[in-house]
């Protein structure tokens, strides 16, 4: 096959996700009904964080940002599928495909390197907590919500830039429901060494990192809650990490999950199903953890429906 420049590329192909009609209506309505409930539920977790200042702590301050990460990755993923589900085709533009990727990878690194400082503010409020207050100072917390931002934007902008070195065949059928950035580059033509070398680097840097760092955070909490004399307080203490070992579960088990499902089956469509618990389930999902099962966001959600019924 010819090679085409990626300036001659006009747009990529996604999977279709059916031809029947009435399905095609079903699942409109599916994800709709997920993003809907996605952006919902935690916008309603940022709005209760910000507007009840028994919230304003670390954990909660972290919580938010993850919550405004989920709103953001769903809102890249999700209405592109659903214009493509009512449109005879499934194209997307090489740009809109470059944005994509580069908007996605931002996200779910983002949300990554959350989960691991919210890790450590468990560890530093279990383990040390005489000096928790002194080490978890409003300027460390937004320092590390900066830093997270600029590293996973940094990542994701060095890899959507380097797609665009490529020179790509005329099969520009990527077998998912959105822009990947390792599917776009299983389609070039020109060498693509230098991309997966940076793509799997990358991978095991700010991926591997933070899950050690969680791994050990737990390892650590455990540790100390071993040590306590008083079964209540024990349980007491461990149940403040339930959401977010939750959360950690679902984030990584769902990636592992999509790594799995890759690597043990050749069907596109498995591929597919599982990116997408990876990208739209896990999003819509973590508002549910961190409200059911903790009383101060059940409190502060409360007194939120309480003012906004009140206006």
């Amino acid at each position: 096959m010819e090679p085409r420049n990626h300036t001659d590329v006009s747009e990529f192909h996604l999977m279709r996700l059916t031809e029947d009609p009435e399905l095609k209506t079903t699942l409109f309505n599916l994800f709709l009904f997920m993003y809907l409930v996605t952006v919902l539920g935690n916008l309603l977790i940022v709005l209760a964080v910000i507007s009840d200042s028994h919230l304003h702590t670390p954990m909660y301050y972290f919580l938010s940002h993850l919550s405004f990460t989920d709103i953001c990755l769903s809102t890249t993923m999700i209405p592109k599928i659903l214009v493509n589900i009512q449109a005879q085709s499934q194209s997307i533009t090489f740009t809109g495909c470059i944005t994509q990727i580069c908007f996605a990878l931002t996200f779910v690194l983002w949300e990554n390197f959350l989960l691991l400082v919210m890790a450590y503010d468990r560890y530093v409020a279990i383990c040390h907590p005489l000096r928790y207050t002194v080490i978890m100072n409003a300027c460390l917390c937004v320092q590390l919500v900066l830093l997270s931002l600029f590293t996973s934007t940094a990542d994701a902008l060095l890899h959507s830039l380097m797609v665009l070195r490529l020179s790509f065949c005329t099969d520009l059928e990527i077998p998912l429901f959105f822009c990947e950035v390792v599917q776009v580059i299983k389609l070039a033509c020109s060498d693509t060494l230098i991309n997966n070398i940076l793509i799997y680097s990358a991978a095991g840097i700010f991926g591997g990192i933070p899950l050690f760092g969680i791994v050990f955070s737990y390892i650590q909490i455990v540790s100390s809650i071993l040590r306590m004399p008083s079964s209540s307080r024990k349980y007491k203490v461990f149940s403040t990490c339930g959401s977010h070992l939750s959360v950690v579960s679902l984030f990584y088990g769902t990636a592992f999950g999509v790594y799995i499902s890759s690597a043990v089956t050749e069907s596109s469509r498995k591929i597919a199903v599982a990116s997408m618990m990876y990208t739209v389930v896990t999003p819509m999902m973590n508002p549910f953890i961190y409200s059911l099962r903790n009383k101060d966001m059940k409190g502060a959600l409360r007194k939120l429906f309480g003012r906004i019924s009140s206006l």
